[in-house]
């Protein structure tokens, strides 16, 4: 994560209040990032092991286990099989994933399983605040937070008050997160806007800035429980607000995408965007994460179809 916290900045109305978008110049640059070739050969198979080390492994279901969590986790400190690595003389990279993401509940089993792993420095990511509707009391949801990071969370995946966010009450969101932010303690925090529900380009852009200067390390697009999660056009809103907000502190702000992102082909998109709009620092881990539990097993694949110019059965990537 990053080195320097944000501490956040006193709510000013002014930063955000009379933001304009420009919906069309938005759009077309969306749609060339969407539509643009890939790179191939070992840079292609080098910008996907990147992408694995940029992923949080994630389980959110109902009928999370300890036994699925430990799974999950066991596939986190080996995302790549070590015969696979050793195809492509990356067998002496300490190759991760970014890091795991369960609910509050399951952080417990998830820090036994990756301590049993071997790799007790994964971070965990607990999702917190009554997600993916956060439409809990307050009190209950930095509860919650506090609870989550105690059992060992490092970071803590909160989600907006939306019904603030479509009134116009952005001070109540700034006074919510910034709650959140002072439970988390040591943990870094990473605000889910849920673009999907806020209605328009002006409320993610609005959302995002407010997070920020609530203290928000990271902000990212989506639960992935909504009909609409990450695209390029939310995230270009996002991403500048990101750049503007580090041109005014400072500070650099992470970015995750979540929801939706199932492919390497996709994962090495977000990458080349993340490169172009804000440098290199953004293709690494500790400012940027993928939100997702299909990718990883498409990297793995089409690795292996590099390596050897075949596809493998199902049989031969097991999760974990």
């Amino acid at each position: 994560m990053t080195e320097h916290r944000n501490p956040g900045i006193d709510y000013d109305e002014s930063l955000f209040k009379d933001v304009r978008i420009n919906l069309s110049a938005v759009t077309r640059r969306a749609a060339d990032l969407g539509n643009r070739r890939g790179v191939k050969k070992q840079w292609q198979a080098a910008w996907q092991l990147r992408a694995v080390t940029c992923i949080d492994l994630t389980t959110l279901a109902g009928d999370d286990t300890a036994a699925n969590v430990s799974r999950l986790c066991f596939k986190a400190a080996h995302p790549i099989s070590q015969d696979l690595l050793k195809m492509l003389n990356m067998s002496q990279k300490d190759i991760t994933t970014g890091a795991v993401c369960v609910y509050p509940n399951q952080v417990k089993a998830a820090k036994e399983a990756l301590t049993q792993a071997g790799k007790p420095n994964i971070p965990i990511a607990s999702v917190a605040t009554g997600f993916p509707c956060g439409q809990t009391p307050l009190q209950a949801r930095l509860d919650e937070i506090t609870s989550a990071v105690k059992d060992g969370a490092s970071e803590i995946d909160i989600v907006i008050n939306r019904t603030y966010a479509l009134t116009g009450n952005w001070r109540g969101v700034y006074d919510e997160v910034k709650k959140m932010k002072e439970a988390c303690g040591h943990a870094h925090l990473k605000t889910i806007l849920a673009t999907g529900e806020l209605g328009s380009l002006k409320n993610i852009y609005k959302a995002s800035m407010v997070c920020m200067m609530a203290g928000a390390d990271f902000i990212k697009t989506s639960t992935g429980k909504e009909g609409v999660n990450a695209t390029f056009v939310v995230a270009l809103v996002m991403i500048r607000a990101i750049r503007d907000y580090q041109q005014l502190t400072g500070y650099k702000i992470g970015f995750k995408p979540a929801g939706g992102i199932r492919t390497a082909k996709d994962a090495c998109v977000w990458l080349s965007m993340m490169k172009e709009e804000l440098g290199n620092d953004y293709t690494k881990n500790n400012l940027f994460r993928f939100g997702a539990s299909a990718l990883l097993g498409d990297i793995e694949r089409q690795l292996y179809h590099y390596a050897t110019g075949f596809y493998p059965a199902i049989t031969e990537m097991p999760m974990g």
